[in-house]
């Protein structure tokens, strides 16, 4: 689904072309990070996985089907929406094998509680928001996690919705956040600020992507599609999970993952093409 359909299709083709040129099998490895004759290849994971043991769609087996979808996907990236702090070092440790003796990184971002001016916490105690796991070749840049709360919230929701970003070796900027879901032109506001803002203030020279449960659609009122710049790709999981690219970063083959009604939402895995070329 692109909101430049020919444009999206001539990208898709030769990406797909250069996949096969490659030789790269249906899990495809990303690229050596030191060859920049190639483009990078990784693959990108969206999990929405239910788990503050509050909402209705908890079912308490969402952490383990997880789990499972990581080590069988083997993807480089993974964003994850409703979980608890104490999730991200679980899913870590899958992710790590998965990778292994590969540099990973992991990061959370706790939503915010109005009422108490603290966080949003789970049924458990702990603080509930959103997390990134990443596979990287510099695990060490200073500076490479960025977070926030976005301006715009519901306040008849004590929610209040974050967003989180790890730069991935200065050549990626991966995001992700939990839009409002309690209005939708709350998380419109908050959809268009920041793909429109916050992402380019931050990523630099490099391109950006960014997934989560926007609690938005296409084709809806209001649609998606009017918070997404022009020049950026976007994929979906037929409902409320996209992922938004920016230039210089194609998205191909697109598909759902299975999660054995452990979380409402299904997994969204994508490809993602990055152009390390220098410019000329």
């Amino acid at each position: 689904m692109a909101d430049r359909p020919s444009r999206y299709t001539r990208r898709v083709v030769a990406v797909c072309l250069l996949l096969v040129a490659a030789g790269l099998p249906g899990r495809p490895p990303a690229t050596s990070t030191t060859d920049t004759a190639r483009p990078t290849v990784l693959r990108m994971l969206q999990l929405n996985l239910c788990n503050s043991g509050r909402a209705g769609c908890y079912t308490g087996r969402s952490m383990a089907v997880a789990a499972e979808v990581i080590d069988t996907e083997a993807p480089d990236l993974v964003t994850l929406n409703e979980i608890c702090q104490g999730d991200v070092p679980v899913l870590r440790r899958v992710f790590a094998a998965v990778h292994h003796g590969r540099g990973v990184v992991s990061a959370f971002q706790p939503a915010g509680d109005r009422p108490s001016g603290a966080d949003t916490r789970c049924r458990n105690g702990q603080p509930y928001g959103v997390g990134l796991l990443a596979r990287v070749e510099t695990p060490d840049i200073p500076g490479g996690v960025h977070r926030g709360i976005h301006p715009t919230q519901d306040l008849a929701d004590p929610e209040e919705r974050a967003w989180l970003c790890v730069d991935v070796d200065r050549r990626l900027l991966a995001c992700t956040t939990h839009l409002a879901n309690t209005s939708y032109r709350v998380a419109l506001a908050q959809c268009g600020h920041l793909l429109d803002t916050v992402l380019p203030t931050i990523r630099g020279n490099s391109g950006s992507v960014l997934a989560g449960d926007l609690n938005l659609r296409a084709g809806g009122d209001p649609d998606v599609r009017s918070c997404t710049p022009p020049d950026h790709q976007r994929v979906d999981d037929g409902a409320l999970q996209h992922i938004v690219a920016t230039g210089g970063v194609t998205i191909c083959c697109r598909r759902s993952v299975p999660m054995r009604e452990a979380t409402d939402h299904p997994g969204l895995l994508a490809t993602l093409v990055i152009d390390d070329r220098p410019p000329t």
